[in-house]
């Protein structure tokens, strides 16, 4: 069972900017994606300087003991509608069984307890039913499934859209806790 402390989530920062460019462009993490062609030099210095400075968002790198190995962003966060949409993934392999819950739980506890989210919401490909399941595991309910919907390696591939309540994380978060760390988390 993974120690919780040996966890954190963290702020990007400029530091990082080498390594997530090398997460994406791997191709165990773009086959989930809606970018998934090798993003240039030029995209991705684009990219990062607008994500830094973005108040809409919020992107952040998962560490175990301190070492980074996944990918969390928050992004058009609605302080009026009080929600936004999250993605995640692990950049690095050959990881302790159970990191994607660990790091699940993490941006969890991050946008319910830090952005006060009162709705998370996700979009996830059909065909990761991995991800989807876990989704459910934690609590998230299906809301839609949008049909032929996103375009990748020249098929229409059906979007499954996914959300999850702040009263949901309340009432969950001490049980999701013990499953991904013991009781004695």
């Amino acid at each position: 069972m993974p120690n919780i402390l040996d966890y954190a989530l963290r702020l990007m920062n400029s530091d990082d900017k080498e390594q997530i460019l090398a997460w994406r462009n791997t191709d165990r993490v773009r086959v989930n994606m809606y970018t998934d062609h090798i993003i240039t030099r030029n995209e991705h210095d684009t990219w990062f300087s607008k994500a830094l400075v973005d108040e809409s968002s919020r992107y952040l790198i998962f560490e175990i003991n301190h070492r980074p190995v996944g990918f969390v962003s928050f992004t058009n966060i609605s302080k009026v509608h009080n929600r936004c949409i999250w993605a995640f993934y692990l950049g690095e392999d050959a990881l302790p069984r159970g990191t994607g819950s660990s790091m699940e739980y993490f941006a969890l506890q991050y946008a319910f307890e830090e952005l006060r989210i009162r709705k998370l919401c996700c979009e996830v490909f059909l065909f990761n039913t991995a991800v989807i399941k876990m989704h459910e595991k934690f609590g998230f309910s299906k809301e839609g499934h949008f049909v032929a919907h996103y375009m990748k390696n020249d098929a229409y591939e059906d979007i499954v859209f996914l959300a999850m309540f702040n009263y949901s994380w309340a009432s969950a978060k001490e049980t999701l806790k013990t499953r991904c760390f013991g009781k004695n988390a």
